[in-house]
C-alpha cells in the first residue's frame, strides 16, 4: 500500500520562510496561489507581460510579476501551465533562474517523465497533483476541507524535498483530505491512460454510441440524450459518494439486474485488449511523441476533431435540453 500523509504529518511552517512562485493563473494556478496566500505563504504569481490573468490576480490580492522575475526571487517554483507550453516557458523564464538547492514543482509529471524538461542536477524536483479541478481545490479549501493530492519526489538534493512538498500540499488544503505518495512515472502513465480509456475517451464514446444506437432505432434524440448522457451524472455522483455498491443499492432492482447482465457484453475482452494497447502507447512514449508532434505542426488533427465533435447531434440536442434546466444556469 502506498503511503498516505495527513495534516499532522505535514508542517506548513517549512514554507513560512520560503518564497513561492506560482507560474500560471488558470484553473489550478489561481487555486494554488490563493490557497497558499490564505495559508500565510509568501506567494507571487508569474505571468507573461500582457496576460489577461494579470489584473485578476492583482484584484484577488496577490503579487504579480513576469514569470522570469517570479522564478528568480522564489525558493519554490510551481509550474501550472499547459503541458505543451511548459517547455518553452521553462527554457526561457525558469531554467536561467534555477540556483542550486531551489525547488522546482509540477502538478503533472508529463514533461519530467518524458524528458521534455531536464532540470539541473543540483535542483530539487517534486510534484503535488490535486485529484480534482482547480475550482474544486479552491472551493473545498474555502469550506475548510480539501482535495486529495498525489506527491512525488524526482530529485532530492537538500534532503527535505518531501517535507517541502507536504507543506505545499497542506498550504493548498490537500493534507486535510490526504496526500498519497507516488512517482512521476506512475502519476503520468495512470493519468494519461485514465483520461483516454475511461474518463474522457471511454466515457464520451460510450455515451455517444448509446445515443446513436437509440436514434438509429427511431427513438427521439431528446429521449436518447436524457437516457445516455444526462443521467450519467446521477450514476457517477452515487459512485463518487459510496462506490458501486451504494449506486446499485440506490437504483432499481431492474436497473441493477441489467447492470449485471449487460456490462460485460459492452466492455468485452476485445475492449480490454484495446485498453492494454492504449496503456502500452502511454508507457513507451508513443502517445507523448504524437501529442508533441501534433503541437509542433499547429494541431491539425486536434482542431479538426474538436470541430467535428462540436457539430455532433448529441451536442445540438444537448444544448437545447440543458437550456430547459434552470439549475444549470449557474
Amino acid at each position: 500500500m502506498a503511503k498516505m500523509y495527513y495534516e499532522n504529518e505535514c508542517n506548513l511552517e517549512v514554507l513560512k520562510n520560503k518564497k513561492v512562485a506560482v507560474i500560471g493563473f488558470g484553473s489550478q494556478g489561481h487555486a494554488h496561489a490563493l490557497n497558499l496566500h490564505e495559508s500565510g505563504v509568501d506567494v507571487t504569481v508569474g505571468l507573461y507581460e500582457g496576460s489577461k490573468s494579470w489584473k485578476k490576480a492583482e484584484e484577488a490580492g496577490l503579487k504579480v510579476t513576469v514569470a522570469a522575475e517570479a522564478a528568480a526571487k522564489a525558493d519554490v517554483v510551481m509550474i501550472l501551465i499547459n503541458d505543451e507550453k511548459q517547455v518553452a516557458l521553462y527554457e526561457e523564464s525558469v531554467k536561467p533562474n534555477l540556483k542550486p538547492g531551489k525547488y522546482l514543482a509540477f502538478a503533472h509529471g508529463f514533461n519530467i517523465h518524458y524528458g521534455q524538461i531536464v532540470p539541473p542536477a543540483d535542483v530539487n524536483v517534486f510534484m503535488i497533483a490535486p485529484k480534482g479541478p482547480g475550482h474544486t481545490v479552491r472551493s473545498q479549501y474555502q469550506e475548510g476541507k480539501g482535495v486529495p493530492c498525489l506527491i512525488a519526489v524526482h530529485q532530492d538534493i537538500t534532503g527535505d524535498t518531501r517535507d517541502v512538498g507536504l507543506a505545499y500540499a497542506a498550504g493548498i488544503g490537500g493534507a486535510r483530505a490526504g496526500v498519497l505518495e507516488t512517482t512521476f512515472k506512475e502519476e503520468t502513465e495512470t493519468d494519461l491512460f485514465g483520461e483516454q480509456a475511461v474518463l474522457c475517451g471511454g466515457v464520451t464514446e460510450l455515451m455517444k454510441s448509446g445515443f446513436e444506437v437509440l436514434v438509429e432505432a427511431g427513438y427521439s434524440p431528446e429521449s436518447a440524450y436524457f437516457e445516455c448522457v444526462h443521467e450519467m451524472k446521477l450514476i457517477i455522483d452515487m459512485i463518487n459518494q459510496g462506490g458501486f455498491n451504494y449506486m446499485r443499492y440506490s437504483i432499481s432492482d431492474t436497473a441493477e439486474y441489467g447492470d449485471y447482465k449487460a456490462g460485460k457484453r459492452i466492455i468485452t475482452e476485445e475492449t480490454r485488449n484495446e485498453m492494454r494497447k492504449i496503456l502500452s502507447e502511454v508507457q513507451d512514449g508513443r502517445f507523448a511523441k504524437d501529442w508533441l508532434v501534433e503541437n509542433q505542426v499547429n494541431r491539425p488533427y486536434f482542431n479538426a476533431r474538436r470541430r467535428m465533435e462540436s457539430e455532433h447531434p448529441i451536442e445540438i440536442v444537448g444544448k437545447k435540453l440543458r437550456g430547459m434546466m434552470s439549475w444549470l444556469k449557474k
